[in-house]
């Protein structure tokens, strides 16, 4: 069940950058490292929901209802576009500033964890990534689901700290300069306006 071939697996799938990546990164940089390893445990926590469908069998039924799929799916293109917009709004969540208001780590993790709930692929993806390890035993295929589904999470949480840790490390060069700051919050803008364009092109 847990082999190397799975490990290098989800770890090639957990180092790609993806929304969550590249939220982190835009906390670290934006909010420091404390920040950023909330934003990782938001991250991570979405994931739950599409363990759980996968486990439950709810990913199949979503794969296969256009009308629930396109549901979670466009809520999902309005928050990325809601993200997308922060980042380049003065005082917004995702903008890189100096000075900045503490923010709770709830409000930060929340984001986290909304960015991936509301991808409706992930339960597909689940369902696609945990299929070819399971051993084929009726019995014991729950809890396999949820042995390598919490592994995944326990990658991507860990994964997601160091991204977070190098983004705050380097916050205090970006701040050193307005052109850089500018061009980040740009960049984290047309980033996340394009993962939104991408999600409503999918399909179940």
């Amino acid at each position: 069940m847990i082999t190397a071939q799975f490990l290098l697996t989800a770890l090639v799938v957990v180092i790609a950058p993806g929304t969550g990546v590249i939220y982190t990164l835009a906390v670290g940089l934006g909010r420091g490292r404390v920040a950023s390893a909330w934003a990782a445990l938001g991250c991570t926590i979405g994931i739950v929901p599409h363990l759980l469908a996968t486990t439950l069998g709810l990913a199949a039924v979503l794969h296969t209802s256009a009308v629930l799929f396109n549901i979670v799916k466009f809520a999902g293109v309005a928050y990325l576009l809601y993200l997308a917009f922060s980042a380049l709004r003065s005082g917004g969540a995702l903008r890189v500033e100096p000075r900045r208001e503490v923010e709770p780590g709830f409000a930060v993790a929340r984001r986290g964890a909304l960015i991936n709930i509301l991808n409706p692929k992930l339960s597909i993806f689940f369902l696609s990534l945990l299929t070819p390890f399971l051993s084929g035993n009726p019995a014991t295929v729950t809890a396999e689901i949820l042995i390598l589904g919490g592994l995944f999470m326990a990658m991507t949480f860990a994964v997601f700290v160091l991204y977070g840790a190098f983004a705050a490390a380097a916050r205090d060069w970006i701040l050193g300069s307005v052109r850089v700051m500018t061009w980040m919050n740009r960049s984290f803008a047309g980033i996340f306006a394009a993962l939104a364009g991408r999600l409503a092109l999918e399909r179940a």
